[in-house]
């Protein structure tokens, strides 16, 4: 099966490779269109390459105590996870500076924007693509080198007395490597990204009043080496992450319920249970084929006018083909098999149906999240309409739509969370995860041609404004980006939808890892260990939050006061006769990513085991908890009112009214918006998927050493 899993994983991988060099074969245009583009991929690899120097010192530390105090397979998945995590944020990166320039060209020389749009999107299909291809791929590796691992699920105990389950532990750590990159490229780019385009909006649109990636303006070459850093690699690595959880979450789940169930002479088949642990694998990988047949279908649409109905219909059809290929799947996979006593209430198709359940969520879930962000509806359009009234009333109604967003999300998300464990018990919640990103790759390519558009925007507004049709130009990577804007949100809520799902069913792994058999798996909550861990949880995530916040603060503050000193002492620039120095401001926002997200990324591996040593395991199920709660809440609050914020932008300005007050006042909307939504956000998924996970390898830890029940035992 995982042979055939592989092979699926190497024609995705070619199919990334001729969307690779199609884009590449679209001319670059004009010579100074090709000096930016180059000064963007230069700024680009430079902070890729500096982050991932810091994060091959820290894989180096948690490879050798993952080796140490737990198992060679443990340390090795880890490697591999970071290798393919860090494979899939180069290439997508790679590609979306290779495409940029050539989008921009392709709106300059067709001025059609369908065609514009297919370059556009071949470049975000060769970052989608390599997420579902080199996380199947990294799984199937793991599972050539250590799938013996799958034939004795029988308790492990080491040298340092730690018991666990091998193969739980070295698909954990896989998942762990991906999320590991993950944090690095989504902390790092999105201070980055958010650093350049405060300082580039606030001194440019505001005080220079000279309009968005004017040439004129200092941070323009940082603010598009942002979208590739942040909203590229940042976002490939994120949903990566999000999927590989997914599926590990599932796999590891099953394997605590056999290993359960066994133990309590529970009736059922083993085929059946071996057949699960490879149920979620086959089923994103049926996710991918349909994800290349969606793709084909936009690549090969004729006359696209509406490049959302485009993009949406390429989507749709994709997630149709998930929830079709994989019932076919389940049919002859499990046909005859006995399900015994499981809590399967639909038989051999129940995890089938809550997976569906999760694909009907994702859908869901974008369109709330395109209601609550496009400006084609009303929320966004009252923001723009609260513009007239100056900054203040602006952010307050953007606050207001955000908070008023999370409601609908969370009652689809209780609603399926609920049928999927009605309909297969805790495997369902997991399946529900898996089934919401089956079908990443195209949600993914969807959303990193937002950023692609951008960039292509920035070019033209700095080298085609001479030209004759720069204003046509212009009209059509803009609204490329207004509807990437779009795309982005409903990405984002695919991933903390997914982050969700994936994180209950690792905190379920992590409570079965501790419990004795002969107990009732629960958390009761009136158990004050429980209800402190659930607490300070919550208070974690808006102390993440913060930190990051200030972080991009701090960055933004020095590329402001840069920007101002350059205007101020070079001559000549807002006259156009000289030019300003844009590599000072990329300098910038490097070091100030670099130095501001050790913190954060420090406290999401660190808090968990620090709380499990010192006050025990239930604590830390009651943080698990506590995290996953405010996250999911504060993460769609950001996502959908900074998307918001950042549309209502874009309506005014598709109305005529640039540069006016009410512009103006949307532009600081916007600002205030940017970390939220670009930063924060995505963020908080990883984070509370790196606690749980990280939580599951030191629970064997924890649970028999902490310094609550030495202390218990001393007074006892």
């Amino acid at each position: 099966m995982f042979i055939t899993v592989f092979i699926i994983a190497a024609i995705g991988l070619a199919y990334a490779f001729f969307n690779y060099y199609k884009v590449k074969s679209y001319d670059k245009g004009t010579e100074k269109m090709r000096e930016v583009a180059e000064a963007i991929r230069e700024g680009a690899n430079a902070f890729l390459f500096q982050e991932y120097k810091i994060l091959f010192w820290v894989v180096i530390v948690l490879t050798i105590i993952f080796g140490v105090f737990l198992q060679i397979s443990s340390a090795v998945a880890f490697v591999i996870g970071v290798g393919m995590s860090g494979l899939a944020g180069f290439f997508g990166m790679s590609m979306s500076t290779q495409a940029n320039v050539r989008v921009t060209n392709e709106a300059r020389v067709s001025k059609d924007i369908g065609s514009t749009l297919k370059v556009a999107l071949r470049g975000g299909a060769v970052m989608g693509l390599s997420v579902s291809v080199f996380a199947l791929a990294g799984l199937s590796i793991v599972f050539f080198m250590y799938g013996d691992q799958m034939n004795n699920l029988a308790t492990y105990t080491n040298w340092a007395g730690l018991s666990f389950t091998p193969i739980s532990m070295t698909l954990s750590s896989y998942a762990l490597g991906c999320s590991t990159v993950a944090m690095f490229n989504r902390i790092g780019g999105g201070i980055y990204t958010k650093a350049a385009d405060m300082g580039a909006d606030l001194v440019g649109k505001t005080e220079a009043n000279i309009p968005e990636d004017d040439p004129r303006n200092p941070a323009v070459i940082a603010d598009c080496v942002g979208d590739n850093v942040g909203d590229t690699a940042g976002l490939g690595s994120d949903l990566l992450e999000s999927y590989m959880g997914a599926i590990t979450s599932a796999i590891v789940l099953a394997i605590y319920l056999y290993v359960r169930f066994s133990k309590l002479e529970m009736s059922f088949s083993q085929t059946f249970f071996e057949k699960l642990y490879v149920y979620p694998v086959l089923f994103s990988a049926v996710g991918l084929v349909a994800c290349m047949i969606g793709l084909a279908y936009v690549f090969h649409k004729k006359n696209i006018k509406d490049p959302h109905k485009a993009l949406n219909l390429g989507t749709w059809l994709a997630a149709f083909l998930t929830a079709a290929g994989n019932f076919v799947l389940t049919m002859f996979l499990f046909n005859g098999e006995d399900i015994g006593d499981l809590p399967f209430r639909l038989g051999i198709y129940s995890p089938y149906v809550a997976a569906v359940f999760g694909v009907i969520a994702g859908i869901i879930l974008g369109v709330i999240a395109e209601y609550y962000t496009s400006y084609d509806y009303k929320p966004t359009q009252t923001i723009a309409e609260a513009s007239k009234e100056g900054a203040a009333i602006t952010i307050t109604q953007g606050l207001a739509i955000g908070m008023k967003s999370t409601l609908l999300s969370l009652i689809v998300l209780s609603v399926v969370l609920l049928a999927a464990y009605l309909t297969a018990g805790m495997y369902g919640i997991a399946m529900a995860a898996v089934g919401m990103l089956s079908f990443v790759s195209i949600t993914v390519s969807v959303d990193t041609y937002g950023p692609i558009s951008d960039n292509a925007g920035g070019i033209a507004e700095m080298c085609c404004n001479d030209e004759e049709n720069s204003s046509e130009i212009r009209a059509i990577t803009d609204k490329l980006d207004a509807v990437g804007n779009t795309t982005a949100a409903i990405g984002k809520g695919f991933a903390i939808g997914s982050a969700a799902f994936a994180a209950v069913s690792l905190m379920i792994s992590f409570i079965y890892s501790f419990t004795p058999m002969e107990e009732e798996v629960s958390l009761d909550l009136m158990n004050p260990v429980i209800l402190a861990g659930v607490l300070v949880g919550s208070a974690i995530t808006f102390y993440f939050s913060g930190l990051l916040i200030e972080a991009v603060a701090k960055s933004a503050k020095k590329m402001v006061d840069e920007v101002r000193r350059q205007f101020r002492e070079i001559p000549g620039i807002m006259e156009g006769t000289n030019k300003p120095d844009y590599k000072r401001c990329v300098e910038i926002s490097t070091k100030g990513a670099l130095a501001e997200m050790k913190l954060p990324s420090f406290i999401s591996i660190v808090v968990p085991v620090a709380c499990g040593f010192l006050l025990g395991p239930y604590f830390v199920a009651g943080i698990l908890m506590g995290a996953t709660i405010s996250a999911i809440l504060l993460a769609i609050f950001c996502g959908n009112s900074g998307g918001a914020w950042d549309n209502s932008k874009k309506y005014i300005e598709s109305l005529g009214n640039k540069g006016s007050d009410e512009h103006k006042a949307a532009v600081i909307g916007d600002t205030v918006g940017d970390p939220l939504k670009d930063t924060v956000g995505p963020s908080l998924d990883i984070l509370i998927k790196i606690m749980s996970t990280i939580a599951l390898l030191m629970a064997s830890f924890f649970s028999q050493y902490n310094l609550a029940d030495f202390l218990a035992s001393m007074f006892k």
